[in-house]
C-alpha cells in the first residue's frame, strides 16, 4: 500500500547559495605576470606589480602627487579648454569626443601643469595623461607646456616634463603640429639662461611629442620598459620591410643607443630627480654622482 496514497510526498526544501559580489575595482590583474594585486595595496606601491615590477599607468594627478612635495604644488591654467577650430567630423565629432573625455577624467585636457616644490628645490612642473584621448597634443597642451617652460624661465626655476603621449592631436591638423616648434623654442630660450630641464619619458612616449620636448632634456630619464620612438614599431617594419632588433623603442635599447640617461624605475624617481636638482643647484654633486655610478 502506498503509504502517500492519501498524501502528499513531502518536498525538499531548495536551498540557495547567496551569491557574494566582488566590488568593481577592489582588484587589479597585473598585464605582465598576471599576478591579481589588492588596488589599494598597487596604489600605495605607486602603481608597481610588487611580483614582477610590471610599472601600471598613472594619471596625471598620480604623477605630480607622486614627484611634487605635499602641499606644495599650485595648478595654474586649469580652465583652458581646446576649441573645435576645424569643425572636425571625421568618425566622431572633436566637440563631442573632447566633452566625454572632460567627463570621464575630470580634467580638461590632456595635461596637468603648474609650480611646486620637489625635495625642497622649487620647479615648474607638467605631468601628461594619456586616459585623455591618448594625452595627444593640440594647441591646449601645446601652450600648457610652452607656458610651464616660461614660468621657469621666469622665475629662474628647472622644468619637469613627465611625458607619455600618442603625439600630435590629429583633430587640430596644423594648429597641433605648431606646438612642436613653440614648445622646442621655449625650451631654447630655458636653455639659454643655464636652466635645467629634467625630461621623463613614460609608457608610452611617442610621435610628435617625442620629437619635440620630450626629447629635449638637459637629463632625459625613462621608466622601464616603456615605448618610446616617433612611429611605432609595426608602421616602422611595415615600411622598411626589414626585421627589427629585440626590444626595439624600449627604454633600455634606447638606453643602449645613447638617446637616454637613466632608466629609473618608479619608486625611485623623486630620489632621482633630487639628487639631478641638488647636482644642478650646486648643493649636491657628489651625492648625485654616487647614487647614478
Amino acid at each position: 500500500m502506498d503509504v502517500f496514497e492519501k498524501e502528499e510526498k513531502p518536498k525538499i526544501a531548495e536551498t540557495r547559495t547567496k551569491r557574494h559580489e566582488i566590488p568593481e575595482g577592489l582588484w587589479v590583474k597585473c598585464k605582465s605576470c598576471g599576478e591579481m594585486i589588492f588596488a589599494k595595496e598597487l596604489a600605495a606601491n605607486l602603481k608597481v606589480c610588487q611580483k614582477c615590477s610590471y610599472h601600471f599607468s598613472m594619471t596625471a594627478t598620480e604623477r605630480i602627487a607622486s614627484l611634487a612635495d605635499d602641499g606644495t604644488f599650485r595648478e595654474v591654467d586649469g580652465d583652458m579648454v581646446s576649441v573645435d577650430v576645424l569643425k572636425f567630423t571625421g568618425v566622431a565629432a572633436y566637440s563631442e569626443r573632447l566633452k566625454t573625455y572632460r567627463r570621464q577624467t575630470g580634467l580638461s585636457d590632456a595635461v596637468i601643469t603648474g609650480s611646486g616644490k620637489t625635495g625642497g628645490h622649487d620647479v615648474s612642473l607638467a605631468a601628461m595623461d594619456f586616459e585623455f584621448l591618448g594625452a595627444s597634443m593640440g594647441s591646449v597642451v601645446g601652450e600648457k607646456i610652452t607656458r610651464t617652460i616660461e614660468k621657469g624661465t621666469e622665475l629662474k626655476i628647472p622644468v619637469i616634463i613627465v611625458s607619455t603621449s600618442g603625439g600630435a592631436r590629429m583633430y587640430e591638423g596644423i594648429l597641433s603640429l605648431m606646438q612642436l616648434a613653440k614648445t622646442s623654442g621655449a625650451l631654447a630660450r630655458h636653455a639659454r639662461d643655464g636652466l635645467p630641464y629634467l625630461s621623463v619619458l613614460t609608457h608610452p612616449t611617442t610621435a610628435g611629442v617625442m620629437a619635440s620636448f620630450a626629447s629635449l632634456g638637459d637629463v632625459i630619464i625613462a621608466e622601464p620598459k616603456a615605448l618610446i620612438g616617433f612611429a611605432g614599431p609595426r608602421v616602422i617594419k611595415e615600411t622598411t620591410q626589414q626585421e627589427l632588433p629585440e626590444g626595439f623603442q624600449t627604454s633600455e635599447f634606447l638606453m643602449d643607443h645613447g638617446l637616454i640617461d637613466l632608466i629609473v624605475p618608479r619608486k625611485q624617481l623623486k630620489p632621482t630627480l633630487v639628487s639631478l636638482l641638488d647636482y644642478f643647484s650646486g648643493r649636491g654633486g657628489r651625492k648625485f654622482k654616487a647614487a647614478a655610478g
